[in-house]
């Protein structure tokens, strides 16, 4: 097969007959940086994950899987023309949203109400797309109009829509399931009759926030299944490690390492009420 594209976490062959073999790798990336080591089962975890959240999601939106890989951590998928924006919808404030609310009182252009703390519910789930940047560089939110200008008014009111129907249905399965889903970034494409699809991964600990719905207390960062864990733990003392230096970041502790794969697994056992079995 012929290598196609590899990013941060997954790698890209084009079979024979035109489709692609998608293999997610056990790396793992933070602050635009792919970090060593990987996390042991990490790319089953999400391969699998996707693949049962694509199920719950078909009468919402088509998705690209053909047929599953040889190994669990590949999928079959149809090429698609990926849309040139991160379609983000976030349902709870948190994380760069945050950030950006603390500015401006808006997220991607979306006024929000005074005096929300990290962790608030947002009165209603919100649409806060953000550029699709190269390697290297990191995404930058933007308003609703600059969606319309990239792809015009039809195809950005589709992206909006199926963003918050993806992330409606999965954070109703999730929360019976114990597990706030915070926010949630998808992939989506144009197939080769022009519909838009679901591609790449969908509700997994890479492209959304997973918090225990028992744990959840506004005002403070939230415990989370996802990687925000790894996040925390390159921001902290114990790390040593300084975002704004231009150094690369140190290389996880294996205690690290452990607890975020233990993370991992319990979001894929918790959600699909199945053991892993790798």
């Amino acid at each position: 097969m012929k290598h196609v594209h590899s990013g941060k976490v997954r790698d890209l062959y084009e079979t024979d007959d035109g489709l692609l073999l998608m293999v997610a790798s056990d790396r793992i990336s933070a602050f635009d940086h792919v970090l060593e080591p990987g996390i042991p089962d990490k790319g089953a975890v999400l391969t699998q994950l996707s693949l049962w959240w694509f199920d719950q999601l078909g009468d919402v939106v088509p998705n690209h899987i053909v047929a599953r890989g040889d190994e669990a951590r590949s999928v079959v998928c149809r090429p698609l023309t990926m849309v040139q924006v991160e379609c983000v919808a976030r349902g709870y404030l948190t994380g760069g949203g945050l950030a950006e609310y603390r500015e401006s009182g808006a997220v991607s252009g979306v006024r929000l109400p005074e005096g929300l703390q990290d962790g608030s519910r947002l009165p209603e789930p919100i649409f806060t797309p953000s550029t699709k940047a190269p390697a290297g560089q990191h995404d930058e939110p933007i308003p609703y109009e600059r969606v319309v200008a990239e792809v015009g008014e039809k195809a950005a009111d589709e992206l909006r829509r199926i963003t918050l129907a993806v992330y409606a249905r999965g954070a109703e399965i999730a929360r019976e399931r114990g597990i706030i889903v915070a926010d949630t970034k998808i992939e989506l494409g144009w197939d080769s009759d022009g519909v838009l699809t679901l591609g790449d991964e969908v509700l997994t600990p890479d492209s959304s926030r997973f918090w225990p719905a028992e744990a959840w207390q506004p005002g403070r960062p939230q415990p989370s299944f996802d990687k925000q864990f790894v996040r925390d733990w390159l921001l902290s003392p114990e790390s040593g490690w300084d975002k704004a230096s231009g150094n690369l970041p140190p290389r996880l502790p294996d205690h690290i390492v452990e607890r975020t794969r233990e993370r991992y697994l319990e979001a894929y056992e918790r959600i699909t009420g199945a053991p892993f079995s790798g």
